[in-house]
């Protein structure tokens, strides 16, 4: 796979970072997490059913429902500890960014057919001088970038299996989604989707 490195507002784009056996030991590898750690749907605190479903490996969890979003140190529904990040994402994240920090938090999206994600900030963190870095598997997405304030001009461009993002810098707390996957895109997992990872400092 061809390696790339793409700049657009700030957004570093690593176009063929994880090659294909790289990706799917490391899908083997989400897949025990996720035994252990299922996947659940979260909610908006309107109430809205999010069309992602998530969960995390790390100290850390992002979650979202009623009471509002936040990071816990536990699964929402099992009551427990979230597992280990994978020990390749953290030599990923000290290849491409050589922070000193270890990431605290790696946030697990699975994308079906029509999930998508909109445009927000990840601000939830103490500390944005660490960068959120953003790994890509399975489906193409189609990842928009905008700007610190909502609205304004924004650019696109598709994610590929294997492609990881770095947002430090000024593109930290840019806004940023997903407008929509083309299901059916990539062979490495076999019912389709697309996992997105965002590895993050938490505290």
């Amino acid at each position: 796979m061809e390696r790339t490195v793409l700049s657009i507002r700030g957004f570093e784009i690593h176009g063929g970072a994880l090659d294909r056996a790289e990706q799917e030991a490391l899908v083997a590898e989400l897949r025990e997490i996720l035994r252990v750690a299922p996947l659940v749907q979260p909610e908006t605190p309107r109430g809205q059913k999010m069309s992602v479903r998530m969960s995390a490996a790390g100290r850390f969890g992002w979650v979202s429902d009623r009471r509002g979003y936040r990071y816990e140190t536990c699964h929402p529904g099992t009551g427990q500890p979230w597992p280990a990040i994978p020990e390749r994402l953290l030599t990923l994240w000290h290849a491409l960014i050589g922070a000193a920090r270890h990431p605290e938090c790696c946030l697990i999206n699975w994308y079906g057919d029509g999930a998508r994600m909109g445009m927000h900030r990840d601000a939830d963190e103490a500390d944005f001088a660490q960068p959120v870095l953003s790994v890509s598997l399975g489906d193409d997405g189609l990842f928009r970038m905008g700007n610190e304030t909502r609205g304004g001009k924004t650019e696109s461009v598709w994610l590929r299996s294997g492609d990881v993002v770095v947002m430090g810098g000024k593109a930290r707390l840019c806004h940023h989604g997903v407008d929509r996957i083309r299901f059916g895109s990539s062979t490495l997992l076999a019912n389709g989707g697309r996992i997105n990872l965002t590895l993050r400092v938490v505290t």
